[in-house]
């Protein structure tokens, strides 16, 4: 007995031991979605940045619940509901945007980070399989998670989720109803490579994608928490609802316990310990087996062939944005040329988009 209650004292000091949070965006801090509305640039407050979004009110776009979170997350207190609707055009656009940017001064966009979220969805207002979605990405979209049929893609539909590097599918899995993903991209901004890691429900996140070559190019202020829809001909719009739980960046070791860090930063932007359930792994190759693997741009078994262009073409001399990506405003730092033969159009004086 004595043993046992020794082992579990060394299991739980070594589990506090896992990485430190750069950015907390559990949402934790909000009492409703109304506070996003405090947000402005003049006055930068709260966890996130609320500016990409239709002409309704908030509780239109993004709404807070207990309901809305995974429930082995017990980090978080409550989850959201991000939601795209007849009104979610933002600035004009023809793609529907709903998207929550990390309010932060920490080096979030430096050395080797965890990008950590848990993403659901539901057979009401489910995302529509006809249809682009871009999710949890970057300006440059260097990673990300996508839905639905790829653009330039054969066929009219496409059930799965997929990860992606630069447009190309890495894996894949079939978007069930109901199913929790929780997923934390490996970033190495000074190697510049992206791993995977993923789990679903309450299982501890495994890596099943070794880091890789990529564009990391981020400059701090372009995560995308939230979804962006490409237009289609023929394919009217519906209501579709993303559920996202456990949303925080980190750095050291990985946190792999979908608990998630046990404290949280009283301040977005001012590093703080956190703790896990479990203790840090090293770097793994397995993979989980309801997943696809993706070895080239022809996909194995259900996954459907995607030809989408890389966001980003960066070379020795040159580096030019796609079509959709952020091209230019305040303090932005990426690729401002547009890729033919698309024009960097200014939106406002921090953004500015190729399209």
């Amino acid at each position: 007995m004595q043993f046992s209650v020794l082992a579990g004292l060394l299991a739980q000091a070594l589990s506090v031991s896992a990485g430190t949070i750069l950015w907390d965006g559990r949402f934790n801090d909000l009492t409703s979605s109304t506070d996003l509305n405090k947000w402005s640039w003049g006055n930068q407050v709260g966890p996130y940045q609320y500016y990409i979004h239709g002409s309704s009110e908030v509780t239109a776009y993004v709404n807070l619940s207990p309901s809305y979170k995974n429930p082995a997350d017990s980090g978080s207190n409550q989850g959201a509901k991000i939601t795209l609707d007849n009104t979610a055009y933002w600035n004009g656009q023809n793609m529907r945007r709903t998207e929550l940017i990390p309010q932060t001064t920490a080096a979030i966009n430096k050395g080797k980070v965890f990008y950590h979220f848990s993403l659901m969805r539901k057979d009401t207002n489910a995302p529509a399989t006809t249809r682009e979605h871009q999710i949890a990405f970057f300006e440059s979209h260097f990673t990300e998670l996508k839905s639905g049929w790829q653009s330039g893609a054969p066929g009219i539909s496409d059930p799965l989720l997929r990860w992606c590097i630069g447009g190309q599918t890495k894996w894949s899995v079939n978007w069930d109803a109901g199913v929790w993903h929780n997923v934390a991209y490996e970033i190495d901004f000074n190697a510049n490579t992206v791993g995977f890691w993923h789990s679903t429900g309450g299982d501890p996140l495994q890596q099943v994608i070794a880091p890789q070559s990529a564009s990391t190019s981020s400059n701090g202020a372009d995560w995308h928490v939230g979804v962006l829809e490409l237009p289609r001909d023929g394919y009217p719009d519906t209501t579709e609802d993303y559920y996202w739980s456990g949303v925080y960046i980190e750095s050291g070791s990985i946190t792999t316990s979908v608990s998630g860090p046990g404290s949280s930063s009283p301040n977005p932007g001012t590093p703080s310990s956190s703790s896990s359930s479990v203790a840090p792994i090293k770097s793994s190759t397995s993979t989980s087996s309801t997943t696809t693997l993706v070895t080239s741009t022809t996909t194995r078994a259900a996954v459907t062939t995607t030809s989408a262009a890389p966001a980003v073409i960066t070379t020795a001399s040159s580096c030019t944005a796609a079509q959709w990506a952020q091209c230019g405003g305040n303090n932005f730092s990426g690729c401002k040329t547009c890729a033919s033969p698309y024009k960097c159009n200014f939106v406002n004086d921090w953004y500015s988009q190729c399209y």
